[in-house]
């Protein structure tokens, strides 16, 4: 079954519902919302995009997101959403590595990005302008049939390597992920609206399918991202929102209503649900925002390679304070989805006791198909049908998980995955530059902020300022380092790796300090 068959069908039971709005500004109902959509599918054809091509989205949030990312599943074809904070020489690589065969990107940056796929020798042709869309006499495509298992959505998450890898995600997953969302998240009516104040090429994005099952409002904020005093007031002008952040979003969500001197009940008329993930929740950050907001949170945990679906802390689970694990659950992850199954193993894959950290594993049908052209990778992380996550954790005896330790090196910051190599390899080609490791520190706002461990070759002074540029120059400016220190050596053991542990304690010692 095509995914977009849910737009066709939410089209039909109700035509005249606003669908998209700009704000407090109505966009489009939803039967305009399927014709834009159907619209944008002709278009594409015409371009000569067939059922199973890659179509990318480099855009920042706007109305036109989602008929463009619907109008490519009518297609039949595979949306290649892709984070807008990225440099365009990195969505270049992307649209390369996917064959993707058209790059939808906004107009200032149209240049750079077709000037980066050129210089890359890559075929995507690069499209701003969407007034296809807009033309009411336009021709129409008949919806295309997919299977379930056909990819929909290639979503590109960084690896070790240092080159993303792009999970292919299904039809089949997508609606595993929005029915699961009416289960075990929230439940939504056509009186609800979500807000996308979260980049709409990631989990805010994917949060756009159950709530278009069901009918609701999607609403693109004028500012086009996170405005906290702005999304109070669209809340009081349009009614509660419901919307996708990461803890950092959380936590300055909560310091404007504490910083305005809003009550509880303020709070509900801006806020239905909000639900976080992404990164870790302290304990004492959600307790701060159960008490200034109230009842509105649910916290999930999932990864790409299972989008948004793994496990779920629920509104009853953390609003449940007479329980005698209550703090315990606060600190957790909350309990399995409906669609999945959560192991925890050893490095053997043997399932361990409760109480013991071992690896997360996750099986149904919400994990990915595989990555993209890297069937050795794909190996690596599926195995006998479970997803190997990467994360550690250990369950309790009411089927509750709780992280303790990523096995991998992975950064996040703000919500975004960031990867260590990446930075290195950029650093690395710096003049004067030795040797290199990054490592992320903790910080209250962020989650954790990169720093960076640089070695001069010999007789060589770094200039950070000139670090700091290169990386702007080459990543997207996220990735950055907060830091950069300068030192002798870098710690390493017998085989000649660095420690990465003894280097975050290192940067522990003098915390909150900028030896840039």
């Amino acid at each position: 079954m095509n995914i977009a068959l849910w737009l066709a069908r939410t089209a039909e039971r109700y035509p005249a519902q606003s669908a998209i709005a700009h704000g407090t500004e109505i966009w489009c109902d939803y039967a305009e919302f399927a014709r834009r959509a159907a619209r944008t599918a002709s278009w594409l054809q015409a371009q000569g995009v067939q059922p199973g091509d890659r179509v990318m989205l480099f855009l920042y949030n706007a109305p036109e997101y989602l008929p463009l990312m619907w109008g490519i599943w009518w297609a039949g074809a595979v949306a290649v959403p892709v984070n807008a904070k990225l440099h365009e020489r990195e969505a270049a690589w992307i649209a390369q590595h996917s064959e993707a065969r058209i790059a939808f990107c906004d107009s200032e940056r149209a240049n750079d990005l077709t000037q980066a796929l050129r210089e890359l020798g890559a075929a995507s042709a690069v499209q701003s302008n969407t007034a296809f869309m807009l033309q009411a006499q336009g021709p129409q495509l008949t919806l295309q049939a997919r299977q379930d298992d056909d990819p929909a959505w290639l979503f590109y998450t960084s690896g070790t390597t240092g080159r993303p890898k792009g999970v292919m995600i299904t039809h089949r997953n997508l609606m595993t992920m929005g029915l699961g969302y009416f289960c075990d998240v929230d439940a939504v009516s056509p009186q609800d609206t979500i807000a996308y104040a979260a980049p709409m090429s990631h989990g805010a994005g994917i949060y756009a399918i159950p709530h278009l099952m069901a009918g609701a409002r999607h609403m693109v904020p004028p500012s086009g991202g996170f405005d906290p005093a702005e999304l109070f007031a669209l809340g009081q002008q349009v009614g509660p929102l419901s919307m996708f952040a990461a803890p950092t979003i959380v936590k300055r969500l909560v310091d404007h209503a504490e910083a305005a001197g809003l009550s509880e009940q303020a709070c509900g008329q801006s806020f239905k649900t909000v639900v976080y993930g992404g990164a870790p929740m302290y304990a004492a950050d959600i307790q701060r925002a159960l008490r200034v907001m109230g009842p509105r949170f649910v916290q999930i945990y999932g990864q790409g390679e299972s989008p948004m679906v793994g496990t779920a802390l629920s509104r009853h689970h953390l609003q449940d304070t007479q329980h005698p694990r209550h703090l315990d659950r606060l600190a957790s992850i909350g309990v399995a989805q409906t669609p999945v199954n959560i192991r925890v193993t050893d490095e053997q894959g043997r399932d361990l006791p409760l109480g013991e950290i071992g690896e997360v594993l996750i099986q149904g049908d919400s994990v990915m198909a595989g990555y993209w052209r890297n069937p050795e990778a794909t190996a690596k992380a599926i195995q006998n049908g479970w997803l190997f996550t990467g994360d550690m954790g250990c369950l309790d005896a009411d089927g509750f998980l709780t992280l303790k330790d990523r096995s991998k090196d992975m950064i996040i910051s703000g919500g975004s995955n960031i990867y260590p190599r990446e930075i290195e390899e950029v650093l690395l080609h710096a003049p004067g530059v030795a040797e290199v490791a990054v490592v992320g520190a903790p910080d209250p706002e962020w989650g954790e902020v990169v720093v960076a461990f640089v070695v001069p070759q010999a007789g060589h002074t770094l200039d950070t300022a000139a670090l700091d540029a290169l990386c702007l120059q080459e990543i997207a400016r996220f990735k950055r380092p907060k830091r950069y220190v300068v030192v002798d050596s870098l710690p390493k053991n017998n085989y000649g790796k660095v420690l990465k542990t003894e280097l975050r304690a290192i940067d522990a010692q003098e915390p909150g300090m900028d030896r840039t």
